[in-house]
C-alpha cells in the first residue's frame, strides 16, 4: 500500500486494521447496548438454521462491556502480531479461523446455547502465531511464537470445560483454525500437507 508515492510499512497498514477491527467491536457494543442487547440473539447457535447467521456475526458481539474489555487487550497484540508477518497472509489467516470457529461451535457445541464474542478469534491468532514460525521454519517467528507461549500460553487452559458461560467450544475450534491457518496460508502448505497426509497433497 501507498500513500503518494511512499509505502507504507507492513507493521503500521496491520496496527491500522487490528485498530479499526477493535475500534468497530466496541462500536457494535455501543450499538447493542442501547438496543437492549437484542444484537446478542445473533451469536452462534448450534444446529439452528437462525444460528447459522452467528457463524458471521458472532466474533463481532459481546455480552457487555467488560466481556469486550477482556477481549480487546489480547486480540490488539495478538491480531497485530497476525498481520505484521504479511497482511494479506493475516487476513487469510483471519478468515479461516473466522470460519472454523464458527462451524465448529455450531456443528458440536451444546443445543440450545448461545456463542458470542472475539474470544476465539483471540486464541485463533495465539495458536496461528506460535504455529506460522514452525510451519515456516523462519527462526525469527520461531522466537516470537515461543515470547508469545510464554505470555500467553496460560490462557490456552481455556479450550477444555470449567467456567460457567464461558464458550469453551470457542476457544477450541478458534485454536484449531489457527492452527489450520498457519498451514493454509504457510509458503510451504504443499510441502506439509504431504508430510501429514497420505498420497499427493
Amino acid at each position: 500500500m501507498e500513500i503518494r508515492g511512499r509505502e507504507i510499512p507492513v507493521w503500521v497498514q496491520a496496527a491500522a486494521v487490528i485498530g479499526v477491527f477493535t475500534a468497530v467491536l466496541w462500536l457494535v457494543e455501543g450499538i447493542d447496548a442501547a438496543m437492549g442487547h437484542e444484537l446478542d440473539q445473533y451469536g452462534v447457535q448450534p444446529r439452528s438454521d437462525e444460528g447459522l447467521l452467528g457463524i458471521l456475526f458472532a466474533p463481532l458481539l459481546h455480552g457487555g462491556w467488560d466481556h469486550l474489555s477482556a477481549n480487546s487487550g489480547p486480540l490488539l497484540v495478538l491480531g497485530f502480531l497476525a498481520l505484521a508477518a504479511g497482511l494479506l497472509r493475516g487476513l487469510a489467516a483471519t478468515a479461516v479461523i473466522w470460519v472454523i470457529g464458527g462451524v465448529g461451535v455450531w456443528l458440536l457445541a451444546g443445543s440450545n446455547t448461545n456463542h458470542i464474542g472475539a474470544s476465539g478469534l483471540v486464541f485463533g491468532f495465539l495458536v496461528y502465531v506460535v504455529v506460522r514460525g514452525i510451519v515456516n521454519r523462519k527462526l525469527w517467528e520461531i522466537v516470537l511464537g515461543a515470547v508469545v507461549l510464554f505470555i500467553y500460553g496460560g490462557v490456552l487452559w481455556g479450550v477444555l470445560p470449567g467456567q460457567p458461560g464461558v464458550s469453551w467450544q470457542g476457544h477450541l475450534f478458534g485454536a484449531i483454525g489457527g492452527a489450520i491457518a498457519a498451514v493454509v496460508v504457510s509458503h510451504r502448505r504443499g510441502e506439509v500437507l504431504r508430510s501429514v497426509l497420505p498420497g499427493d497433497a
